[in-house]
C-alpha cells in the first residue's frame, strides 16, 4: 500500500481557511463524510477522541489525525494545506498548516500502522513539506506526494 492508494485528487483541500484546530478538523472531515458516506458528526468525534489521547500536531507544521471508523472497508486519506498556520498543541509547539487525516477500519491494525508510518515519513522531510506548502492546487498536492508514493515503493 502506497500514499497514492489511499488519497485522491478529489482528497485534497489546497487551500483551507480555518480559524483553529476543531474548524479545520471539522471541514476536513466533512470532505471524508462526503466521500466515504459515513457521518461528518462521527467522524469528527472519532478524531477528536483520538487527540483527547495527545495532539496528533507531529511538528514541523504538520498534523496527522487519525481514527479507526466501523463502516470503512480500507484505509484512507485526505489532505489540506491551510492559507494559515493554526495553533495545533503540537509537541514542538508550533502552529500547524499541513494536516493528513487517515482513517481506518475498526480492524485494520496492521495496514492502519503501515499507512500512519508512510504518512509520517513523508511529512518527516522538510523538502517535502516546503514543497507541499508551496503548492496551491489540489492536483499538484496530489502528483508531490504521489511521485514519492512511487518511489517510496520502488
Amino acid at each position: 500500500m502506497t500514499l497514492a492508494d489511499i488519497l485522491t485528487v478529489e482528497a485534497i483541500l489546497p487551500n483551507l481557511r480555518a480559524s483553529g484546530k476543531k474548524l479545520a478538523l471539522q471541514k476536513i472531515c466533512e470532505l471524508a463524510a462526503r466521500d466515504t458516506g459515513l457521518a461528518a458528526r462521527d467522524i469528527f468525534e472519532a478524531v477528536m477522541e483520538r487527540e483527547k489521547l495527545g495532539s496528533t500536531g507531529v511538528g514541523g507544521g504538520v498534523a496527522i489525525p487519525h481514527a479507526r471508523m466501523a463502516g470503512l472497508t480500507a484505509v484512507r486519506g485526505w489532505f489540506a494545506r491551510l492559507e494559515s498556520p493554526i495553533e495545533f498543541e503540537s509537541v514542538d509547539d508550533e502552529p500547524v498548516d499541513l494536516i493528513f487525516l487517515l482513517l481506518a477500519p475498526e480492524q485494520a491494525g496492521a495496514d492502519h500502522l503501515k499507512a500512519l508510518a508512510r504518512v509520517s515519513r513523508l511529512f518527516r522531510r522538510e523538502d517535502m513539506r516546503r514543497r507541499l506548502r508551496e503548492t496551491h492546487t489540489a492536483a499538484a498536492a496530489y502528483a508531490l506526494i504521489a511521485d514519492d508514493a512511487d518511489r517510496d515503493a520502488a
